[in-house]
């Protein structure tokens, strides 16, 4: 096989689902296909009592802020852009250190906009088989290069475990401590200051090691902390989720033939979804340079209920009370109904996106075919604790921290699971290493203003 077909044209990237331009308009989602949500106060919690946590849940009036929200579950196709732009920049760096000048530069990106960095011109390199033991020149360079990536015999294809993400966060709750505050009067934090952070580094072997270390606070630049995740999602949990049931064709098939292209992408553990967010924010800041782009995110708990509403006051559903109404002639979403019938809903796994009705905010599979992971630690008693205003519950928990603190809030319920879980106030969990076949992630963006006439006195549009 050509190269060019195991390493696509960098260029891809920037055809994904993204709009070329908002220059010019009042507002504008910027990333096709997400919708804007606009907050309001509504009852937060369980409309009906929780018989997992009757003694728990509570109801409570919350209020939250206008935001963007992907009017989709994230499908394989949008993750599969994200999988391949890691591999493509591995790929690129390993052939640029052994081609050097060879590697024909392109300087400009298809809307004629320079490049911060050089980018390799695919069409102009050399050439691969599609199995590299059957190379046409074995000498070739750029097949050297390359060599280590792909594993020999029954597993020969792409070492999907080489395919790491690195990305930076700042660590504002360890900042926003009294003990760390900084003393702008001397520039410096207190003696003793100190914050906890979770370092990464890889071996030779390509395995990630990740540890929890107490760093002296001397410079902002101490709050950093650089992570390192694997993006390749978990193809065996088809396997691992249902033991002693055939689903080896979702096992092989479900995230790389083109046929679930439009389905939500599932095997993604929180911390992959929160690096697919860091991507998307990033290059859409390069794609759109003189738009200032706040960052991708997963929702917080109360900015996923409120969506799932969808305006509906005290509904149990994205589409009223009842789960299976007699009115409707088709079905809502997908899930297990009745005395554990999947197929009621015309699925019995996972249904492409788009296939059932959107709720009031343009909104689908607010409720069943992959439950959805959201930004929020998972407290039971949250809901009596947290603020009124955009209620949320941070925490990035470490390696070394007890397993209870590593749940993340997880809401809508899937194709595997009964009515109650679709319920828009129900609450479950999962922790933020575990990935599943019904688990994915949707990605919102917070709206902090919009100008009335395009463009600021800056010339910068504010989304």
């Amino acid at each position: 096989m050509k190269i060019m077909r195991i390493l696509p044209v960098m260029v891809l990237v920037v055809n994904m689902l993204f709009v070329a331009s908002a220059f010019g308009q009042k507002e504008t989602a910027l990333r096709d296909g997400m919708v804007r949500v606009k907050g309001k106060p509504f009852m937060m919690g369980p409309n009906d009592e929780s018989v997992l946590s009757a003694q728990k849940d509570e109801n409570r009036m919350v209020t939250v802020s206008d935001f963007w929200m992907d009017e989709t579950e994230v499908t394989n196709g949008q993750y599969r852009e994200f999988v391949n732009w890691v591999r493509d920049s591995i790929a690129m760096r390993k052939l640029i250190d052994v081609l050097g000048d060879d590697c024909q530069y392109v300087l400009e990106d298809p809307y004629g906009r320079e490049l911060d960095e050089p980018r390799l011109n695919w069409d102009k390199r050399g050439e691969l088989q599609k199995d590299y033991k059957k190379r046409v020149n074995p000498d070739e360079p750029a097949n050297e290069a390359l060599s280590d990536m792909f594993y020999d015999g029954v597993f020969a294809g792409l070492k999907t475990n080489l395919l790491h993400y690195t990305y930076t966060w700042v660590n504002m709750a360890e900042a926003a401590k009294v003990a760390n505050r900084f003393n702008v009067a001397t520039g410096k934090y207190p003696k003793g200051a100190s914050v906890r952070v979770d370092t990464f580094y890889v071996d030779d072997e390509g395995a990630i090691h990740r540890e929890t270390k107490v760093r002296p606070l001397t410079e902002p630049k101490d709050l950093e902390s650089t992570v390192i995740i694997c993006v390749y999602p978990d193809t065996l949990v088809w396997a691992r989720d249902f033991e002693y049931s055939h689903n080896d064709p979702l096992l092989y098939g479900y995230f790389s033939m083109p046929c679930y292209r439009d389905y939500p992408v599932v095997g993604v553990t929180w911390e992959q979804a929160i690096a697919y967010c860091d991507w998307v924010t990033k290059e859409m800041r390069r794609l759109h340079p003189d738009v200032s782009i706040n960052q991708f995110r997963l929702p917080t708990e109360a900015e996923w209920e409120f969506a799932a509403r969808g305006g509906l006051r005290m509904a149990n559903y994205p589409w009223g009370n009842e789960a299976r109404p007699a009115s409707s002639e088709l079905p809502l979403a997908n899930f297990k109904s009745g005395r554990g019938v999947y197929n009621l809903d015309d699925a019995v796994t996972t249904e492409r996106v788009m296939r059932y009705p959107y709720n009031n905010y343009r909104l689908y599979d607010m409720a069943g075919n992959v439950a959805e992971w959201t930004s929020s630690a998972y407290d039971p008693t949250i809901n009596g604790k947290n603020h009124d205003i955009n209620p949320d519950n941070v925490y990035m928990a470490h390696e070394d921290d007890p397993k209870e603190l590593k749940r993340k809030t997880v809401k809508g319920g899937s194709w595997k699971d009964i009515s109650y879980y679709l319920q828009c106030g129900t609450r479950t969990y999962e922790y933020q290493g575990e990935c599943h076949s019904y688990i994915g992630f949707r990605c919102v963006r917070s709206c902090v203003g919009v100008p009335s006439q395009g463009a600021n006195k800056k010339g910068k549009y504010d989304f």
